[in-house]
């Protein structure tokens, strides 16, 4: 399954390749796109900053908060510009000093909570102002980053409602109506992944009902290559996929893609062979971690159990021009562990994987 052309990469000149991926040319049968979802400007590179624009949620001021808070970062790695990080926290501070424009998005009872939230921002937000004085890069990355945590705390709670109805035609197949939260247990460490219902729900709700299975615990990991993929999810014996034992039969699960501006995902058809070479993803493969469904080249509707880990090398694979986006379904992104995501080759071993949140949102197929 899922053919990785790793000869055509290493014989590839970067520069070459660049300029396939930059012209759009579609090269040994992948499909070229572009960074999805996203505001305008450097593409996005971080898994949870991914999740948080992925929330199907309308309120302007917490998005613009959150692009101000984000930005320090790629400030800090420009050589530090602390006057830029000086502008960005102004700009999250004025956004907080109106409240009620953020508040306004979310339902009643969710109210207090979301004010602490609210509250314990602009307190951060003053703090971090004071510790730029200091211009100690990893405190101000650390502070920054708990005030991010706050803001997806306070985005989650704007979600009042599955935004979409999944075709009937895969009803018999298990949904994720939200997001759940699963830890891997490696022979080399530990990983966090969010996958993402609110974006793929049939794709993710196939993966959390096997991580529930206990499918996944002993598996080795099968395919690695070096600053690209990582797979696994091929059970013992001669079966690549999920056999159903209810069933007795191979679970296929449909390419599943949701695209910038589109109410639902499209299914069973890559957006190149749909004709929409340019159009974005919502879940693109712009972050090293994202996790998305392997599946036979020939057979866009043929994942079943393999998964696969995209290592995200910006050189080989420019975030934003990314020739795996519209042809394979991304479903989340590793949110904990990419120093041992980096470690782990084919032959180490999934100790155990386990929802260790959102299991609530697991839909089973309704009995017949």
């Amino acid at each position: 399954m899922f053919k990785l052309i790793k000869s055509w990469l290493k014989s590839s000149l970067v520069t070459i390749l660049l300029v396939i991926i930059f012209l759009g040319i579609n090269t040994a049968g992948w499909t070229p796109s572009s960074n999805a979802a996203l505001p305008s400007g450097n593409a996005i590179t971080d898994g949870k900053a991914l999740l948080r624009y992925a929330l199907p949620i309308k309120n302007e001021p917490v998005r613009q908060l959150q692009a101000s808070l984000e930005d320090i970062s790629t400030q800090l790695r420009a050589n530090r510009r602390w006057g830029a990080v000086s502008k960005d926290l102004s700009k999250a501070s004025r956004v907080l000093d109106k409240p009620s424009q953020i508040l306004a998005s979310i339902p009643e009872e969710r109210q207090l909570q979301a004010q602490a939230w609210v509250d314990e921002l602009k307190s951060g937000v003053t703090k971090l102002q004071e510790l730029t004085q200091s211009k100690d890069k990893e405190q101000i990355l650390q502070a920054r980053n708990k005030l991010l945590n706050l803001v997806s705390l306070l985005e989650e709670s704007m979600v009042q409602e599955f935004p979409f109805e999944v075709p009937e035609e895969y009803s018999n197949l298990p949904q994720l109506k939200g997001r759940a939260t699963i830890e891997f247990k490696t022979n080399k460490g530990d990983l966090t992944v969010v996958v993402d219902g609110y974006s793929a729900p049939v794709t993710a709700g196939n993966f959390v009902d096997l991580v529930q299975r206990g499918f996944y615990n002993g598996l080795e990991f099968t395919r690695s290559e070096e600053s690209y993929v990582l797979q696994t999810g091929d059970p013992p014996g001669k079966e690549q996929g999920f056999i159903d034992p209810k069933t007795g039969k191979y679970r296929a699960v449909p390419l599943e893609i949701l695209v910038e501006g589109d109410k639902a995902p499209t299914y069973g058809i890559t957006l190149e062979d749909a004709g929409r070479y340019l159009d974005m993803p919502v879940l693109p493969f712009s972050s090293f971690g994202a996790l998305a469904m392997a599946r036979p080249e020939s057979q866009v509707n043929g994942g079943s159990s393999q998964v696969f880990f995209f290592l995200f090398e910006p050189e080989l694979t420019p975030a934003g021009r990314n020739l795996l986006d519209g042809r394979y379904s991304v479903f989340g992104y590793l949110t904990e562990g990419k120093d041992i995501l980096d470690k782990l080759k084919a032959g180490d071993k999934i100790e155990s994987a386990t929802v260790i949140q959102g299991i609530e949102n697991l839909v089973q197929p309704q009995a017949a």
